[in-house]
C-alpha cells in the first residue's frame, strides 16, 4: 500500500472516481448520520465545504441540513488562488452560490466572518491516517485556513474511506485532525 502523499493522492482520487453517484449519496448520508452522535453540537460557528460534484466529494448537503436544524451559524468559503487563502461567509437564505473556474461552489458575496470565529471545521480530504494526518488536493488552502483558527477549533475530516496506517511524508507544519468521520466509523485523534 502506498504511503507517500503523492501516491495516496493518486490512489484515492482513483477510488473516488470508481464510486457511482448513488454510492456518493449513500455514503454521504451515512457520514451525516455518524455526525449526529458526536459531542460537537454545543458550538455556534461551523465551517462546511461545498462539494465539487465532479470530484465526487462528500455531499455536505446532509451536514448543512443537520446544522440548519440545530440552528447553527454556517460558514462557507471563497478561495483566492493567488494568495491561497480562503475568505469565509455566513450562509444565509440570501447567499448566492456560484461555481468558480475550478468548479468549486462559492458564495458570490455576503457577511464575511474571520477564521478566529470558527469553532468547528468540516475538512474535505482524499485520505487520512490513524494519527489524524490528512491528504487533500495539495494546494494548501486548508493548511493556511486551519493555521488561522484558534487551537481549540475542532477539525473534523469527512471521508468515504477508512484510515491508512501511516502517511510517511508528514510535515511539522501540517495540522492534524481531531476527528475523521467515515460511513462506518468515527476516528478520534
Amino acid at each position: 500500500m502506498p504511503t507517500s502523499k503523492k501516491e495516496l493522492r493518486i490512489e484515492y482520487k482513483n477510488f473516488r472516481k470508481k464510486l457511482s453517484f448513488d454510492e456518493v449519496e449513500e455514503k454521504s448520508l451515512a457520514i451525516a448520520n455518524q455526525l449526529i452522535q458526536m459531542p460537537i453540537w454545543d458550538k455556534i460557528y461551523y465551517h462546511v465545504f461545498l462539494p465539487i460534484e465532479e470530484q465526487k466529494e462528500v455531499n455536505t448537503e446532509y451536514v448543512l441540513h443537520l446544522l440548519s436544524g440545530k440552528d447553527k451559524e454556517i460558514l462557507v468559503s471563497k478561495s483566492d488562488f493567488e494568495t491561497r487563502k480562503m475568505m469565509h461567509f455566513l450562509l444565509t437564505d440570501n447567499t448566492k452560490i456560484k461555481k468558480n473556474e475550478y468548479n468549486i461552489p462559492e458564495p458570490v458575496d455576503g457577511i464575511e466572518v474571520p477564521s478566529s470565529k470558527v469553532e468547528v471545521v468540516f475538512v474535505p480530504l482524499l485520505a487520512f491516517d490513524v494519527f489524524g494526518n490528512r491528504i487533500g488536493y495539495g494546494k494548501g488552502f486548508y493548511d493556511k485556513f486551519l493555521a488561522e483558527c484558534k487551537p481549540e477549533t475542532l477539525k473534523i475530516g469527512l471521508s468515504f474511506f477508512e484510515a491508512v496506517n501511516q502517511i510517511d511524508d508528514v510535515f511539522e507544519s501540517d495540522i492534524k485532525l481531531d476527528y475523521c468521520v467515515t460511513p462506518e466509523k468515527i476516528y478520534t485523534f
